[in-house]
């Protein structure tokens, strides 16, 4: 896989940009912002992922690789491929997307052009557990309850395994623990 490519800027145009690589032309299909901060004749550093067709090569390019990353994770989806993942991650940045599959929020999936109602539901159902947003980044955090949830689901557990380990928790007792100290509590209960 080619993860990334430095260059001159070539040339701009509306879908991407041509970057000089070692003497080749190379276009890499990029987000609007990325072609609107390009100038011709500029360096430019891509994350890049490569799709490889039956009858094409395709070079798709980011600005992160946390977006390239996530990118990859859409594909994972049934019935998102890699033109409507693009575009989803060239609608909204990688955090705005990261926060709405974990806030649930279909309204502002559905506003991306080529998903549905049905195909937001499926990105928040198949992702919301997979991703890795931080606790202060959420829109309903409440506090050591959540941190623990997070932490937890962050090292593989799933949602609900987590959410009834935070419970057992809050069952027996919280004092003035810090969030690692409960953390541990909450994963000596999923051991057992």
């Amino acid at each position: 896989m080619i993860a990334s490519i430095s260059g001159r800027v070539l040339e701009t145009r509306v879908d991407g940009l041509v970057i000089n690589i070692g003497g080749v032309g190379m276009f890499v299909l990029c987000a609007p912002d990325i072609i609107a901060n390009s100038k011709i004749g500029e360096e430019v550093s891509v994350q890049t992922a490569l799709i490889v067709r039956e009858d094409s090569l395709t070079l798709f390019g980011f600005a992160t690789a946390e977006s390239r990353e996530l990118f990859e994770l859409v594909q994972s989806v049934s019935g998102f491929g890699p033109k409507l993942a693009f575009t989803i991650l060239a609608s909204l940045s990688a955090q705005d997307f990261k926060n709405a599959l974990v806030n649930e929020d279909v309204a502002r999936l559905r506003q991306i052009p080529g998903v549905g109602a049905k195909g937001a539901q499926r990105l928040v159902l198949e992702l919301k557990d997979r991703v890795g947003v931080a606790t202060g980044d959420r829109v309903r955090a409440t506090g050591w309850q959540d941190q623990v949830e997070q932490g937890l689901i962050g090292l593989g557990w799933t949602s609900k395994e987590a959410a009834k380990a935070v419970l057992a928790v809050q069952d027996s007792g919280v004092s003035d623990e810090d969030v690692a100290t409960l953390l541990k509590r909450a994963l000596q209960i999923l051991a057992n």
